[in-house]
C-alpha cells in the first residue's frame, strides 16, 4: 500500500508558486531491503531510493532525474498475485534512464502491462523551457495512458482519483497545505506536508476499499485505511516530498525508517536545478 498526492501547474502565475508539489508514502514490509535515496546512474543524474529485494534489485517506487524526468509507482490492491510476474519497480527505473518522453513510454508500458501484477504509474517530463507534461497509466484501467491536465490529484492502490475515504481525507489535508504554500517558508511547507503523510486516523468504514480487497481479512483492511499505515511488520517506511519551483529548482526530502523500527527515522534533503 502506498499513497501519493501531487499538484502541478506548468506555468505558475506567481514567482513564489511551485510548479510541482508532491507528497508520497511508501508502505512496505519492514524487513524488505532497500537503499535510501541517493544519486545514481551513468552521470549520477537520477535521485531515488532503490529496492534491494532479491530478484528485484534496482527497482524503485519514486524518483526524479536532473534532466526533469519523474516517475512514481503504486501497486494495485489485488489479493491474488502472480508470483512469476515481472517486478513493477523496474517500470520507474526504466523511465528514468530512457530518452523516451513520458507519453511514449507509457504507451510502450501499456502494451506490456499484462506482464505485471496490478500497478499505477505516473511519468512526467519537467521542462522549464517547454512546460511540464504529466501522464498516467494503470494496467487495471483504461488501455491507453492519459495526459493529465494541471491540477491536484491523489493516487493510492486503486486507479487514479478512486475515492477511497483515506485518499479523499488525505487529499483535502494536502490541498489545505498547498493553498498556504506561498505564505509559508519552504521548511514550514515541508513540515505541514509531513503532517499530512503521517496522519494515522483510520477512515472507516470504507466500502470501496473493502470491495476491492474483499479477499483480505477485515482487520488487515482496517489497518490500511489511514494515510499512514502502521502494522506490526508492515507499514509506512518512507515519506518523500518533492518541490519544483518556477525556475526549475528541485527540493527532494526523504524521511526513512531505520532498522525496521517505527520510532527511528532519518531525514535527508537534496537540492538541484533541472538541466533543460
Amino acid at each position: 500500500m502506498c499513497i501519493i498526492f501531487f499538484k502541478f501547474d506548468p506555468r505558475p502565475v506567481s514567482k513564489n508558486a511551485y510548479r510541482l508539489i508532491l507528497a508520497a508514502n511508501r508502505d512496505e514490509f519492514y524487513h524488505r531491503p532497500s537503499k535510501l535515496a541517493d544519486f545514481w546512474g551513468n552521470n549520477n543524474e537520477i535521485l531515488s531510493g532503490l529496492d534491494m529485494e532479491e530478484g528485484k534489485e534496482g527497482g524503485t517506487w519514486l524518483g526524479i532525474s536532473t534532466r526533469g524526468k519523474l516517475g512514481a509507482l503504486t501497486n494495485y490492491l489485488q489479493p491474488q498475485q502472480d508470483k512469476d510476474a515481472r517486478g513493477r519497480g523496474e517500470l520507474v527505473t526504466h523511465f528514468l534512464t530512457t530518452d523516451m518522453d513520458s507519453l511514449s513510454y507509457l504507451k510502450k508500458v501499456s502494451a506490456e502491462g499484462h506482464l505485471y501484477n496490478g500497478f499505477n504509474l505516473i511519468a512526467a517530463d519537467l521542462s522549464t523551457a517547454k512546460g511540464d507534461v504529466v501522464c498516467y497509466y494503470g494496467n487495471r484501467g483504461e488501455s491507453e495512458p492519459a495526459i493529465l491536465t494541471p491540477g491536484t490529484y491523489g493516487l493510492s492502490n486503486a486507479l487514479l482519483e478512486t475515492p477511497w475515504r483515506k485518499l479523499c481525507f488525505g487529499k483535502r489535508l494536502f490541498m489545505e497545505a498547498v493553498e498556504r504554500s506561498q505564505a509559508l517558508s519552504k521548511d514550514a511547507l515541508v513540515a505541514q506536508l509531513l503532517d499530512v503523510l503521517n496522519n494515522e486516523e483510520a477512515q472507516l468504514p470504507d466500502p470501496a476499499i473493502e470491495d476491492q480487497g474483499r479477499e483480505y481479512i477485515q482487520p488487515i483492511l482496517s489497518k490500511y485505511a489511514a494515510v499512514c499505515v502502521r502494522c506490526t511488520n508492515y507499514g509506512t517506511r518512507t515519506n518523500t516530498i518533492i518541490l519544483v519551483d518556477a525556475d526549475g529548482h528541485v527540493t527532494f526530502m526523504e524521511r526513512s525508517m531505520l532498522d525496521k523500527d517505527p520510532s527511528r527515522w532519518e531525514t535527508n534533503t537534496y537540492e538541484f536545478t533541472l538541466q533543460n
